[in-house]
């Protein structure tokens, strides 16, 4: 992925068509660099399980194959000149589409797999293993939303066998219209990539997001306290996941995510104020005591594991 990201890199630079309203070589060029952090997060995720280390190894492994596989269609499709996703014009696109939507399934159960096994370990810091577990829920909801772009939009049920193209990111508006720099998202109409790429990443945010905590654990006495630092871990996980829905729910009513109406203003208004009080509610628990036990003397796991 990371010798993808920089030829994709090379074709930004050297090669100057363009598709779907963006240059060609932005689709391998993002791909490549979010496998790079989602593959990475799941191995160091696999270190924690202290069993059923077999079967997470397969499941990894498969994983990582179906990205490639993933890559190397889109990457196909990039050098021929033409759309790799929802592209029914000629059989072969066809073909190549269907593959990929193979091997996307394939790479979701593969997902899942390492998800269920994260639920099932006994990780020694509850902090950490619920990050783990639930940062992975996430992503793979994040992940299913993706099954959602291959419906056909209410243009293309009304051209019938006549669609070359059946699916879209966009909703409302077609997809290559007015878009946000770097990201490419709509900013006309709904876009279903906005939630796509939120939940998946909650793999990274989440767990980062307890790093943070116990970095600051030695200068703030409340997140010494584990109690605190799971407590955190859940509001955040909490938080993080309402804000996916609400990204998800605004993209199909057909809302561009940078001009949001008064009801959605009003769902994220309220998910901050339940976060910031859940937070609050968080921090509110008895200083730790000067005893071994409370002072957060043991290292949590994820201290351990990062820095081992």
């Amino acid at each position: 992925m990371a010798l993808l990201a920089l030829v994709s890199v090379g074709g930004l630079l050297f090669d100057d068509r363009m598709l779907v309203g963006v240059p060609i070589w932005t689709k391998p060029f993002k791909f490549a660099v979010s496998f790079i952090a989602y593959c990475m997060t799941l191995a160091w995720m696999l270190t924690l399980l202290p069993r059923g280390r077999r079967a997470g190894w397969w499941a990894g492994t498969v994983l990582a194959a179906a990205s490639a596989v993933e890559m190397l269609l889109i990457t196909t499709q990039v050098v021929r000149g033409r759309q790799s996703h929802f592209n029914n014009e000629t059989p072969f696109d066809s073909a190549l589409f269907q593959a990929m939507g193979i091997t996307v399934v394939v790479l979701w159960l593969a997902a899942l797999v390492i998800a269920v096994l994260l639920l099932r370990a006994k990780i020694l810091d509850r902090a950490t293993a619920w990050s783990v577990r639930l940062g992975s829920l996430i992503a793979l909801a994040g992940a299913a939303v993706g099954f959602l772009m291959v419906q056909p939009t209410p243009a293309q049920r009304a051209a019938g066998d006549d669609a070359g193209i059946v699916g879209a990111h966009s909703v409302g508006v077609p997809d290559g219209g007015p878009s946000m720099p770097v990201t490419g998202w709509a900013t006309t109409g709904g876009d279903l990539r906005i939630a796509h790429f939120f939940g998946m990443h909650a793999l990274q945010v989440i767990p980062l997001l307890l790093l943070a905590l116990v970095a600051l654990a030695p200068r703030f006495a409340r997140l010494r306290d584990e109690r605190v630092r799971l407590r955190l871990t859940l509001v955040a996980s909490g938080t993080y996941a309402a804000v996916f829905a609400l990204t998800t729910w605004q993209a199909l009513r057909g809302q561009a995510l940078l001009d949001p109406d008064g009801t959605t203003l009003a769902a994220a208004g309220a998910t901050a104020l339940l976060g910031a009080a859940a937070t609050w509610a968080a921090l509110r628990v008895p200083a730790p005591s000067s005893t071994p036990a409370s002072t957060g003397s043991e290292t949590p796991l994820a201290d351990k594991e990062f820095t081992a």
